[in-house]
């Protein structure tokens, strides 16, 4: 089984080329909690997230104190911009009552867009040249059942609990940030899919009902007319959702 977090399709993308090579399961989290599904149990575990800001999005980290898991290999996979952070150690600090077997990494393009410039696929194209070699190369770890203490690159964790964190939770996740232009069809998209339901569609228009969100950008990268904007810079930035599934 594949437990998998994405907003805008990598984490997606990574679970589903494990499950085609493994013969496993993927299934998202943001179903599971849906369905109040908190309990695991298969021959191996994996675990793909996005990194947020060196951590968790916050919906994963609630997901695993949550979860309880039972298997014979579990691992956690993290994927990145810049750098996976300090995600893995957030990982297994979240989990209760197992240790995390291996940590893999996996760079993709980067769709924190209120800094990352994706408006070409030339600039998409930067984050994701070794992309296909470091999924085949993860997918031939977790069949050998390959283990480890820590994914690479990484941060200290002192740095993203000081530093990056704080600025993710007490920041970058206000509701506050987005905006809505002229241009919005009030298709109800956003408001559909928002993992949180932090959206409410009022008079045909997207409303943030929630001081705080995952800040996953899916409602701003899935928009069919790129209506929704976070800041000054996302509108030049552009929107980006992995072209190799469905959302």
């Amino acid at each position: 089984m594949i437990l998998y977090f994405s907003a805008t399709g990598n984490c997606k993308y990574v679970s589903s080329r494990i499950a085609s090579a493994t013969g496993q399961e993927a299934v998202s989290i943001v179903d599971c909690i849906r369905q109040g599904e908190y309990s695991f149990s298969d021959d191996s575990i994996g675990i793909v997230s996005p990194t947020y800001f060196w951590g968790l999005p916050s919906i994963v980290k609630e997901f695993l104190e949550k979860a309880a898991f039972n298997m014979d290999y579990l691992y956690f996979i993290s994927t990145y911009g810049t750098t996976p952070g300090a995600s893995g150690y957030a990982a297994g600090q979240a989990i209760h009552g197992r240790t995390i077997d291996a940590f893999y990494s996996v760079r993709m393009a980067d769709t924190w867009t209120p800094i990352f410039d994706l408006s070409t696929p030339k600039k998409a194209a930067v984050f994701t040249k070794a992309t296909e070699a470091q999924i085949d190369s993860v997918i031939c770890r977790i069949s050998e059942r390959r283990a480890n203490r820590h994914m690479s690159p990484r941060v200290p964790v002192f740095l993203a609990e000081t530093i990056s964190l704080p600025i993710y939770d007490k920041s970058a996740r206000r509701t506050a940030h987005f905006h809505v232009e002229d241009s919005c069809i009030g298709c109800g998209l956003c408001a559909k899919k928002c993992p949180v339901q932090a959206i409410e569609m009022q008079a045909s228009k997207p409303v943030w009902v929630k001081d705080k969100c995952v800040m996953c950008l899916g409602c701003l990268h899935r928009c069919p007319k790129f209506a929704i904007q976070y800041g000054r810079n996302t509108k030049k930035h552009g929107q980006y959702t992995n072209p190799n599934v469905k959302l």
